[in-house]
Order: C-alpha cells, then sequence, then structure tokens
C-alpha cells in the first residue's frame, strides 16, 4: 500500500513538471500569432490614366505663313548671320483644324545686308527662316521656305534733278558772261558741280522694324505633330 501511494505521488510530481514545462511553449505561440503592429500596404484600386492622341500633320509647299518681326533689320544696320525672330500673325488650318497657333516662333538669319553706293548699288537686305516651334510645345522644326528679301528704290529721277538744276543755272550764269560760248562752258562747269553732289549721297536704305508684317512661303512640305 505505501508502495503504491509512492508511485502516484512521483506520477503527479512528473505531471506537474510536464505542465509546467509546456506552458511557455504554449505563450510562446500564442504570442507569435497575434497580429504584427508594423503596417502592411495592400493594393488599392488603379485609377486609369488619361492618355493624349498625338498625329501628324502635313501642311503642304506653298502654304504662306503670315509673320511679324520680333527683331528689327536693316541693310545698314544687320549683318550676315545674324538671329531674326518672328512669329505666326494668324493661325495655320488644315482641312478646317489649326494646326499651328498664332504666335508659334520662327527663327531664321540674315542672309544678305548691303548698304547703298555712292555711285551705284542699291541697298539690299534678306533674311531666310529655318526653324519653327509651335505655340506652347518645346519640339523645334526645320522648315523650308523662300526667302525674304528687300531692295531700295532707285534714284535715277531725283540724280537727274540734282544734276540738271545746277546745269540750267550755269548756263545762264555763262551766257550772261560771254555770250553763247560763255553758256556752253557754264553749263559745263555747273553739269560737273551737280554731279559732284549726287556722288557724295548715298541711296536709301531698307529698314524692316520689330512689328513689320511679312509672309514666307513654304518651298517644301512640313509635317508637325499634333494633340489631339
Amino acid at each position: 500500500m505505501r508502495f503504491l501511494m509512492i508511485g502516484v505521488l512521483a506520477f503527479g510530481v512528473a505531471a506537474g513538471a510536464c505542465n509546467r514545462a509546456e506552458a511557455p511553449a504554449v505563450a510562446t505561440t500564442a504570442a507569435a500569432s497575434e497580429p504584427s503592429a508594423v503596417p502592411v500596404a495592400t493594393a488599392g484600386r488603379t485609377e486609369p490614366v488619361a492618355t493624349v492622341a498625338i498625329r501628324e500633320v502635313t501642311i503642304p509647299a506653298g502654304t504662306r505663313l503670315p509673320i511679324v518681326l520680333d527683331t528689327a533689320v536693316g541693310s545698314d544696320t544687320s549683318r550676315v548671320e545674324e538671329a531674326v525672330q518672328a512669329h505666326l500673325s494668324q493661325p495655320i488650318v488644315v482641312h478646317g483644324q489649326t494646326v499651328l497657333a498664332e504666335g508659334s516662333r520662327v527663327n531664321g538669319v540674315v542672309t544678305a545686308a548691303a548698304q547703298s553706293g555712292k555711285v551705284k548699288g542699291l541697298a539690299h537686305v534678306a533674311v531666310r527662316f529655318n526653324t519653327l516651334t509651335p505655340r506652347g510645345d518645346d519640339e523645334r522644326y526645320s522648315i523650308h521656305a523662300g526667302p525674304v528679301a528687300r531692295t531700295a528704290p532707285g534714284t535715277k529721277k531725283r540724280d537727274a534733278m540734282e544734276i540738271g538744276i545746277p546745269a540750267a543755272g550755269g548756263a545762264v550764269v555763262g551766257g550772261l558772261l560771254g555770250g553763247k560760248k560763255g553758256a556752253v562752258i557754264g553749263g559745263a562747269a555747273a553739269g560737273g558741280a551737280g554731279t559732284a553732289v549726287v556722288l557724295n549721297q548715298r541711296g536709301k536704305e531698307v529698314r524692316l522694324g520689330k512689328g513689320a508684317a511679312l509672309t514666307l512661303r513654304l518651298t517644301e512640305p512640313l509635317t508637325i505633330r499634333v494633340k489631339g
């Protein structure tokens, strides 16, 4: 009987020890199963991204581009290769759609600049525009357009008047001094004086100020990308 009680007590002690050993493991497992306090990113609803359609439009050769100068040029003030800027004064429409807005920039250079000569040679200035940038866009397009050139009008009629008037006066003076022969000499001398006046004067210059209205004409088609 005593041995039986000792066996029961020993079994109870062993069972208690096992329960105490398993308790921390259970607690550890429970702690591990609790949700983490670190936020976890989750995928939300994706909003559709709006896309802008872009298509190419060709402006045909021969199209006229009305422009306004932003840089003044002149036969006596400009130099070859100087930069010149301008902008479209009207929109360009192709098949009912505006493809180039008013204010689109055009850039070019002076290709000729010659002052009026004292003896001969009329003043002349020319500009060629070679790039275009649509308004609201940073893309620059190469363009092929005829040059814009201006030449001063001739002054032959004015020169003839400046020569003829002194010559007539000289003839009158010559006649008073010595008759017919004196009239011829006086006329020749006065004519020479009139010629000297003309040779010392230059003809008119050509100047196109800021704001001057010009027209470019495309010599080759221009293809640009248009939104919408």
